[in-house]
C-alpha cells in the first residue's frame, strides 16, 4: 500500500506516557491491555495529527503528564501517497498547542491537508440518545474530513454568532450593529449547510460499499423552525427576520448551529434512539467506515481510522464483520481492546501490541 500511514510515532511526557516510541508498518494495529494502561492515550496522540482538539476534545493543559508538569510533545513520520512528512505538535504549560510540519510552524487547520483521521470512542456509543450537540460535532467531523475547508467555515460562523449574541443579550436594537455580523453568519452558514448536506449524501452512498451484513443507517438533517436555505442572501433574511424573537431570547434561535443529525436502522425502519445498545454502536461504526470508504474513493487513499474499545457491546459476528471491513478498506487502523483474542481474526494481517502500566508510566511492547 502506498497510501496514508504513520511509520513512526513518539510520545513525550504525554498523559501516562513518559516516553513511548513506536515504529510500525502499514497494517492495522491493535493495542491490548487492561483499563487505565494508556491505550486510549496513544489514539488521542494520533488524533492530534489532524485539525481540532483531538478525540477527547481536551485542552493542552489536560494532556500534560503528571507529576512532572512539563511540556508534552507528539511527533510522527507520516507517509502520504507522494511524500513523507514530519509532523510535530506540542504544548508548554500555560501555552496553546503548536504545530510544525516539516520543520515549519503551521496552523492546526493545515494538518487537514496532510492527515485525515476518523475516530470512534466509547462516549460516542451514546450519540443517538443524548443531545444534538454531540451529533452535530460528529457530523461536522465527517464533513470536515470530506471538505477540509468546512472547519474554517464553522469557526467563522461561531465567531460572528458570539458577537451577535452579545448584542442580543445587551438588548441592542439598532439594526446597523447587526448587518455585518449577519452577513458573515450568512456567508459561512450557507457553506456549512451545503457542506453538511453534501456529506450526508456522500456517506449514504458510501454505505452501499459494505460487503458484510453490517447495518445501514438512513440519515437526515433537521433544523428547528424549518429547513434553512443554502443561498447566502436568503439565510441573511432568515437571521434578519428572526432578530425580534432572538432579542427576546437573548440568543440566535435559528441557523446551522441548531442542526441535528438523526438516523434510523434502514432494514428495520427503527430510529437509532430506539435500537439496542449493540445496534446503536453498529450503526455508528457503519457510518465511520462509510466515511472512510468515501475518503478513500475521493482521495485515492484511506484515512487513518481510530477505534477505541471497538469490541464493546458487539457480539462475535459483528466484531468479525468490522475487522473484515477494516481489512477491505486497506488503510491503517488503530484499535484498542482489553485482550488480543478480540482481534484473533486478523492473524498476521495486523500488528498486536501490549500496553501495560508500571510505576506510573505506560509501556508498549509486543
Amino acid at each position: 500500500m502506498t497510501g496514508l500511514a504513520i511509520n513512526r510515532l513518539t510520545l513525550s511526557h504525554f498523559r501516562s506516557h513518559l516516553r513511548t516510541e513506536l515504529a510500525v508498518d502499514e497494517r492495522p494495529l491493535a493495542f491490548c491491555g487492561p483499563n487505565g494502561a494508556g491505550k486510549t492515550n496513544i489514539l488521542e496522540a494520533v488524533s492530534l495529527l489532524s485539525p481540532g482538539r483531538g478525540l477527547r476534545r481536551a485542552g493542552a493543559e489536560e494532556m500534560i503528564r503528571q507529576p512532572e508538569s512539563i511540556g508534552w510533545k507528539v511527533t510522527a513520520q507520516v507517509t502520504v501517497p507522494t511524500q513523507v512528512h514530519e509532523i510535530e505538535t506540542a504544548a508548554e504549560p500555560g501555552q496553546a498547542r503548536q504545530v510544525r510540519i516539516d520543520g515549519k510552524a503551521e496552523s492546526k487547520i493545515a494538518l487537514g491537508r496532510i492527515v485525515r483521521v476518523i475516530w470512534l470512542t466509547p462516549p460516542m456509543d451514546r450519540l443517538w440518545i443524548e443531545g444534538a450537540g454531540g451529533r452535530r460535532r460528529f457530523l461536522d467531523r465527517m464533513t470536515m474530513s470530506l471538505e477540509p475547508g468546512h472547519g474554517e467555515a464553522v469557526l467563522g460562523y461561531e465567531k460572528a454568532m458570539r458577537e451577535r449574541n452579545r448584542l442580543l443579550k445587551d438588548n441592542v436594537r439598532d439594526a446597523h450593529w447587526y448587518f455585518a455580523l449577519e452577513r458573515q453568519m450568512a456567508e459561512t452558514g450557507a457553506r456549512i449547510i451545503a457542506n453538511r448536506r453534501a456529506a450526508v449524501s456522500r456517506i449514504a452512498a458510501a454505505q452501499d460499499g459494505a460487503e458484510t451484513a453490517f447495518p445501514v443507517a438512513d440519515l437526515s438533517l433537521d433544523h428547528p423552525g424549518g429547513e434553512l436555505p443554502e443561498e447566502c442572501a436568503d439565510l441573511a433574511d432568515v437571521l434578519s427576520q428572526g432578530r425580534h424573537a432572538d432579542l427576546a431570547a437573548g440568543r440566535t434561535l435559528r441557523g446551522p448551529h441548531r442542526a441535528d443529525m438523526t438516523a434510523s436502522y434502514a432494514e428495520k425502519g427503527v430510529s437509532a434512539a430506539q435500537c439496542s445498545t449493540g445496534e446503536q454502536k453498529a450503526l455508528l461504526i457503519s457510518l465511520a467506515l462509510a466515511n472512510a470508504r468515501a475518503l478513500s474513493e475521493d482521495t485515492g487513499s484511506p484515512p487513518l481510522v481510530l477505534l477505541d474499545e471497538v469490541a464493546a457491546h458487539l457480539d462475535y459476528d459483528s466484531r468479525a464483520d468490522i475487522l473484515a471491513e477494516i481489512l477491505k478498506l486497506g488503510g491503517q487502523a488503530w484499535m484498542t481492546g482489553t485482550g488480543p483474542e478480540l482481534f484473533e481474526e486478523l492473524g498476521d494481517r495486523a500488528q498486536i501490541l501490549q500496553v501495560t502500566a508500571r510505576n506510573g508510566r505506560s509501556e508498549v511492547g509486543p
